[in-house]
């Protein structure tokens, strides 16, 4: 019959409780038990939420205190040697020492021990994008000798929690080829290893956590196949089919849905209609492309599981589009068929009811996960005729309201983009000759330092943030506080010798949400927190109509902290690209319109920062490579415009003037060449945790231009050695040309604190005095 369900629910809380839970129980200020506590109460908020709203089937271990990945790697026994577990069963411990290394006197780089503690100091595990999400999961690492067992107990736990409250609970898995896709090789002594011999033995260990499920009352268990929207190999096509195969044979288990989103499945459909499972879900919002396909060719002996309501934006849905969806599958399927978000809603903000700074119209016009909910079951009512009518009625208004709104167009902002010409896109000169340009202007040594932009953001900044923002704090005196964090921050940068400094960015909440406070068409909830990584949680701007700049944005701050400085100062600012990827975006235009007003916002002010002193300017955009689309026959579009949009926010400026931008996370080999289409005078990357494996791209493509491998991994509290960072860059100059390189961390330092920026940074200056003391390493 059908039903309605949900493939996961936000695990923040809708007062950040697990952030700050987490991060107290980091700092020793809460015990484990407290944490613990603090978890439950969160997931047994969200259980009876959703049952409350009417769904029928409930996702558990949708929770993480971290990441779901990771989650998955600890309750497979998928713990990296260098870690030191010594096997049994992994817990929440196991699970942050992976996520953010350990900090001891030992490492891996030699004449780096403490014989007194005899800990160890070890990187965290790499981390990177969920698919074309701005969510980061932590990769599993892989080698030859990788042994997988049933490690872990939190799956089962929050089963029988669930169970325990009356809720009909469906736990939820990583499915194994889409986990054995997603991994890395970590092997020296056998680099091509394939991981996906080890597919016999991590089949094993499924069909094990499945019979115990099912053994403690499972009755529906999901597997999470999100690979199945990517273009798939021959082996993983095999994998998938035997993977299947044997657990389909599981005696007395619960029955099976797969689920793939985020796109369409494409020339993948034949495969995994054939899969010998219970149900099989789609994504027919961003999949919209296989609807009728897969109506025509759905089995008679499963059932269809419709994803219709956008589990990714923020927009209201339009029932009359979505019923007439629904419908066409009813006619196809008959009662086979159940109702639910395209994906899960960990990636939505979780409720509209604490947004009271939204004016009715625009409110009107949205959808957070709470409200997802409801859109799911008022589609299953209208269709089942069991009501419903009113809220057919009041979507209707809703969806009008927004098509004609005049708060959305501008038509001086459509005249100025429809003006761009050729022109608007390119540099006065080649990069060879600006590279001469701003050496002469610059005067930096080699191996120069800066960092990527942002200094911890202390309690006090956050709190006259606040008082600021509550009134409680004055124009004057919140500028005046600023100013001596800026000043402090540039005088700490002085006295080590960072080369090219940057401000500290106090007077920012976030990198996105900034600039969206203070550009037109931008909206920006009170509570709209989603999940980046770890506690790392943001609130991503709404962009609803035409975007333009009404006056400057940066250029007081960075002319201030060029003030206080004979360095040459570098200017802020987030790429267009970026703020698009990180904020929830009008879906009534294409992506490359709203991107392209963007970036001429930017444009704008990249020139105001020249004309104001600043004579380096860094253009951030870190989502460049998760704007990619699923499937590479699609990439050429997107990249297109996505060049162009960074040509356009940079190309305003004299041949002097230094554009940098920044990368983080990201694989680059198969987008190098847009990458040095940029053309950006300096690219700063993420590169300590893969341990300068990211920088093999560069290299293979001799890369033009000035790169920063980053040599501080700023996801993880410990601080790296001088000799870690020494070791790094003369991997870094063995490939490429000293005179190109610039030596900085992985990306900016706002969730840092003071107690571990200190040290990192004297040691990163400290290895750069080091590396320009030694003769040069001849690049291969």
């Amino acid at each position: 019959m059908a039903l309605t369900h949900n493939l996961g629910y936000p695990r923040i809380g809708e007062q950040r409780e697990l952030k700050r839970a987490t991060e107290a129980f980091w700092k020793g200020q809460l015990s484990e038990a407290e944490l613990q506590k603090t978890a439950a109460d969160i997931r047994r908020t969200n259980w009876l939420k959703q049952k409350d709203a009417g769904i029928d089937l409930i996702p558990v271990n949708d929770f993480s205190f971290y990441d779901q990945t990771l989650d998955m790697s600890c309750l497979l026994g998928n713990v990296p040697s260098r870690f030191q577990w010594q096997g049994g069963q992994t817990d929440i411990n196991t699970v942050f020492t992976i996520a953010r290394g350990t900090q001891g006197g030992a490492s891996l780089v030699e004449d780096d021990k403490d014989c007194q503690t005899g800990k160890i100091s070890t990187f965290a595990s790499e981390m990177t994008k969920w698919f074309d999400t701005n969510y980061h999961y932590i990769v599993p690492e892989f080698h030859a000798g990788t042994q997988f067992a049933l490690s872990g107990s939190k799956i089962f736990d929050e089963f029988l929690e669930a169970k325990a409250l009356g809720i009909n609970a469906k736990p939820v898995l990583i499915g194994p080829v889409t986990y054995l896709s997603l991994g890395k090789v970590q092997d020296a002594k056998n680099p091509d290893f394939d991981p996906f011999t080890l597919l016999d033995n991590l089949v094993s260990v499924y069909e094990e956590i499945i019979s115990k499920l099912a053994d403690e009352g499972a009755q529906w268990i999901q597997l999470d196949e999100p690979v199945l929207s990517l273009d798939l190999s021959y082996k993983q096509h095999a994998a998938l089919k035997s993977t299947y195969d044997r657990l389909a044979k599981i005696k007395g288990a619960a029955k099976l849905l797969v689920t793939t989103y985020f796109g369409g499945v494409r020339e993948n459909l034949d495969n995994y209609l054939a899969l010998p499972v219970d149900a099989l879900h789609f994504d027919f919002v961003r999949g919209a492309e296989d609807i009728d396909v897969v109506l025509k060719r759905f089995p008679q002996d499963k059932i269809l599981s419709v994803g219709i309501v956008e589990g990714r934006n923020i927009w209201k849905n339009n029932y009359d589009v979505s019923l007439a969806v629904l419908q066409k599958a009813k006619a196809a399927v008959g009662d086979r068929f159940w109702i639910a978000p395209s994906c899960s809603l960990l990636h939505s903000p979780i409720t509209l009811n604490n947004e009271t700074k939204f004016d009715d119209e625009l409110k009107s016009w949205l959808a957070f996960a709470d409200q997802k909910l409801l859109e799911v079951v008022d589609l299953y009512q209208l269709l089942e005729g069991e009501g419903g009518n009113e809220a057919l009625l009041s979507n209707r208004t809703a969806i009008a309201s927004r098509k004609t709104s005049k708060r959305i167009h501008n038509d001086a902002v459509q005249a100025r983009l429809a003006g761009v010409t050729a022109n608007d896109f390119q540099r006065s000169s080649n990069f060879a000759s600006r590279q001469q340009s701003q050496a002469s202007k610059l005067q930096l040594p080699e191996f120069p330092t800066t960092t990527i932009g942002s200094f911890p953001q202390t309690n006090e900044v956050r709190q006259a943030r606040a008082k600021w923002k509550k009134g409680e704090l004055s124009d004057a005196d919140y500028d005046q506080f600023l100013k001596q964090e800026t000043a402090k921050c540039v005088a700490f940068q002085d006295e080590i010798g960072i080369d090219m400094p940057v401000h500290g960015e106090f007077e920012r909440n976030d990198m996105v949400e900034y600039f969206g406070e203070n550009l037109e068409g931008f909206a920006f909830t009170s509570n709209g927190w989603v999940q980046s990584y770890g506690s790392r949680y943001v609130k991503p701007p709404v962009i609803f109509g035409d975007v333009s700049r009404p006056k400057p944005m940066t250029v007081y701050w960075s002319q201030y902290a060029q003030s206080l400085t004979k360095r040459p100062m570098k200017g802020m600012l987030t790429g267009p690209v970026t703020i698009l990827q990180w904020s929830f975006v009008r879906d009534d235009q294409p992506r490359s319109v709203t991107t392209h007003q963007i970036a001429l916002a930017i444009r704008d002010e990249v020139v105001d920062l020249e004309t104001a002193g600043i004579a380096a300017i860094q253009i951030d955009e870190p989502a460049f490579r998760e704007g990619l689309p699923l499937r590479r026959s699609d990439w050429d579009q997107y990249l297109n415009w996505a060049v162009k949009t960074f040509r356009l926010s940079a190309s305003g400026v004299k041949d002097d003037t230094q554009i940098h931008t920044h990368m983080c996370y990201s694989e680059f080999n198969d987008i190098i060449e847009s990458i040095a289409n940029m053309d950006a005078d300096v690219i700063t990357i993420e590169t300590s945790r893969s341990n300068m494996e990211l920088l093999d791209a560069f290299v293979s493509f001799k890369y033009p231009s000035e790169i920063g491998p980053g040599v501080y991994d700023i996801h993880s509290p410990r601080v790296p050695a001088k000799n870690e960072m020494i070791g790094l860059m003369s991997k870094a100059e063995a490939v490429l040309p000293r005179r190109n390189l610039w030596v900085n961390p992985d990306c900016g330092l706002k969730t840092r604190a003071w107690a571990e920026v200190k040290p990192s940074l004297i040691h990163m200056v400290d290895a750069a005095k080091h590396l320009r003391s030694v003769l040069p390493v001849k690049a291969s």
